[in-house]
């Protein structure tokens, strides 16, 4: 899908904005389990598991909610699109690529690579 203009990346933003908080509301229940009370150390091992990869995933989503809403919040400010690091504009092939971004790709790599 080519992205011609920043409106259709904000709705994009704004679709999986509501994306992510339909997802982590239907998530709600999976922290209601009691581990440790079946019959068998291996259910409950299986169990303790599951909840682990569930409580990763429910972080990961929520991480990505918070860059959303973030992205959202420059796009209102009028710096959406503008590096945080250093302060240069963000190419728009990674925007449409990753629209929550905050850095540009060479401030990008630099943090990845414990260079910043």
């Amino acid at each position: 899908m080519v992205i011609r203009s920043e409106l259709e990346l904000r709705k994009m933003l704004e679709g999986e904005r509501e994306r992510l908080r339909l997802h982590l509301r239907h998530d709600e229940t999976w922290a209601d389990e009691n581990i440790g009370y079946g019959n068998h150390m291996a259910d409950d091992a299986t169990a303790a598991f599951e909840q682990a990869k569930q409580l990763s995933v429910r972080t990961s989503l929520q991480d990505t909610l918070l860059d959303v809403e973030e992205a959202l919040r420059k796009f209102d400010l009028g710096t959406y699109g503008i590096c945080e690091n250093c302060g240069d504009r963000i190419d728009w092939a990674r925007l449409e690529a990753m629209p929550e971004a905050k850095l540009c790709i060479k401030c990008q790599q630099r943090s990845d690579f414990g260079r910043e």
